[in-house]
């Protein structure tokens, strides 16, 4: 090969890979009651857009039964899954078009992996349910599609799959489009499009069927093609939850994200939550170098121009677009646990980057699917899907989930297995709760011309005679007529006795432990200060007062 025709290869490659990256991005989910034809339907769509290898092709055929190909198998990959012939976990699979690109989720039909199914329906910009032409609408079809409207997929599209079965009945299809249409109708969908289809024999998938003549023409490929781009995150607030902090040297300190929504530029200013720190931005760093500009969903380092104490979970956000700060608030919530939920117990909240301890206050009711009524209930079961009033510990820096999908969802985590027991999308706060809402009658101002003091939360850590330390702490502090107490290893206690006035004294003799009660004293907007045990107690008692002279 020569060396002008090596260039020439060089530049059309380079050149389809120009081309490819403008392209737009459409991310899919394919959606549906179990044996309703999903996988097959993606396996078709990637067969006939060549999103396949060709040992993946030579794979399955061997693998198919007869000489027909089992679609189903280029994304059926557990083990598990092709010996019950059903989808369990959520499978991604990749193909383009001449106009887009497609990431597709095939998610699994059976009640029990419904978690699975709004996993993979989370990230999505429209949503494909399949309807079994043999079977009609089934409760886990209403389901998926409640779902889908609450994760708030704007377009839908109805596949009536095995119309071959039904020998391509019209009428068939107009009854299960009626009867859809007439429960989709509440649901808030943009758009609704119904197919027949056969995802066996590729009828009306990327091309049009001449079995179905009374069908308008278009196909279900087509319609994906026509959608409005992808919902663009960069034209929303600016938002970045904090990952991780970079102190590589004492010269350099980043705050390491992902930007969820908006824009930021250089010299920008944002506000860091929940400490209402005003600040400036003053680099944006990422491995190839320092940008001018960065949106979202970009990987970034921010370095801002004030030295600000901000940790994992903290929130950056531009000052003239602020989130919301609530601690009691409303969420639509998806049960995915196998024990029904405990109104009495505490779980965890993981909203962006940080953990929230928690409870569910009450179930405000309870979604029938078969008529999309609201049942009242005490508790919730598996898969039951519900609106909820929530009540953390701390404040939660979030936004409504119609106005942002990433700082409006949570999980809910048993903090004594460990497991995912929830999903939630936040609605707003509780019976109106507002931005700066009291969450009591009398006023920290009021408390401290009561008391003389300014309540706060006082850290001692990681020795085994730091519980004398604080004892000795306490009685100085008492002596110079301070009201004080002493709470071991409980910042949940010391917060609660700091919000009511009092010098609260936290201690334990676990240095570990450390890191994770600054990380719930920083996130919960009352003053603290963290002592050293070696310090003598007149030393730490100027260090306190001098605090609380400097306390607005």
């Amino acid at each position: 090969m020569s060396a002008e025709t090596q260039v020439q290869d060089r530049t059309d490659v380079q050149g389809f890979l120009a081309e490819h990256a403008e392209k737009e991005l459409l991310r899919l989910a394919v959606v549906g009651s179990v044996d309703d034809g999903k996988s097959t339907l993606i396996g078709r769509l990637l067969y006939e857009c060549n999103g396949l290898f060709e040992d993946q092709v030579a794979a399955v055929k061997r693998a198919s039964a007869g000489g027909e190909i089992d679609f189903s198998l280029f994304t059926d990959g557990l083990r598990a899954e092709r010996e019950q012939g059903i989808t369990i976990d959520v499978a991604y699979r990749y193909f383009s078009t001449k106009r887009r690109k497609v990431i597709v989720a095939d998610t699994p039909g059976h009640l029990q992996y419904t978690r699975n199914m709004a996993t993979g329906a989370s990230t999505a910009d429209a949503a494909v349910i399949l309807v079994d032409a043999r079977l009609g609408i089934l409760p886990q079809t209403r389901r998926h599609a409640y779902i889908a409207s609450l994760l708030g997929i704007p377009y839908l599209a109805v596949a009536i799959n095995k119309m071959d079965l039904m020998d391509f009945d019209r009428a068939v299809f107009e009854r299960l489009s009626t009867e859809f249409e007439a429960f989709a109708r509440t649901l808030g969908f943009e758009q609704v499009r119904f197919f027949p289809i056969s995802a066996r024999t590729g009828d009306n998938i990327t091309q049009p069927s001449a079995r179905t003549p009374w069908h308008d023409g278009e196909t279900l490929l087509g319609w994906l093609e026509t959608l409005p781009h992808e919902r663009r995150q960069e034209d929303a607030a600016f938002r970045f939850p904090v990952q991780y902090v970079l102190r590589p040297d004492l010269d350099y300190r980043g705050f390491a994200g992902q930007i969820v929504s908006g824009k930021v530029r250089l010299g920008d200013e944002v506000v860091v939550y929940p400490s209402r720190r005003r600040t400036h931005i003053a680099s944006i760093d990422t491995f190839d170098g320092r940008l001018e500009e960065a949106s979202a969903p970009a990987s970034v380092t921010l370095r801002l121009t004030d030295e600000v104490d901000i940790s994992r979970g903290d929130l950056i956000a531009h000052a003239e677009q602020p989130p919301r700060v609530l601690q009691d608030m409303e969420a639509m919530l998806v049960w995915f646990g196998e024990e029904r939920l405990d109104t009495s117990r505490r779980y965890l909240v993981k909203h962006t980057s940080k953990y929230v301890p928690a409870h569910i206050e009450q179930v405000l009711w309870r979604k029938e699917l078969e008529d999309l009524s609201e049942q009242p209930t005490p508790t919730l079961g598996l898969n039951d899907i519900a609106k909820v009033r929530l009540v953390c510990k701390r404040p939660v820096v979030c936004d409504p989930y119609r106005d942002n999908r990433r700082t409006g969802a949570f999980i809910v985590v048993d903090p004594l297995t460990n497991d995912t027991v929830a999903a939630g999308m936040i609605l707003g706060g509780a019976g109106g709760q507002g931005e700066g809402e009291a969450r009591s009658l009398v006023s920290a101002g009021e408390r401290r011309a009561r008391l003389g003091q300014s309540g706060a939360v006082l850290l001692l850590t990681g020795t085994p005679e730091v519980r004398d330390a604080a004892l000795r702490l306490e009685r100085a502090l008492f002596d110079q007529g301070r009201h004080t107490a002493t709470v071991r290893g409980d910042a949940e206690n010391a917060l609660a006795l700091a919000e009511a006035g009092l010098l609260a004294i936290l201690y334990t003799p676990v240095p570990q432990a450390r890191l994770v009660l600054r990380d719930q004293l920083r996130g919960a907007g009352v003053p603290w200060l963290e002592l050293e045990p070696s310090e003598d107690v007149d030393t730490q008692v100027k260090r306190v007062l001098d605090a609380q002279e400097k306390t607005p």
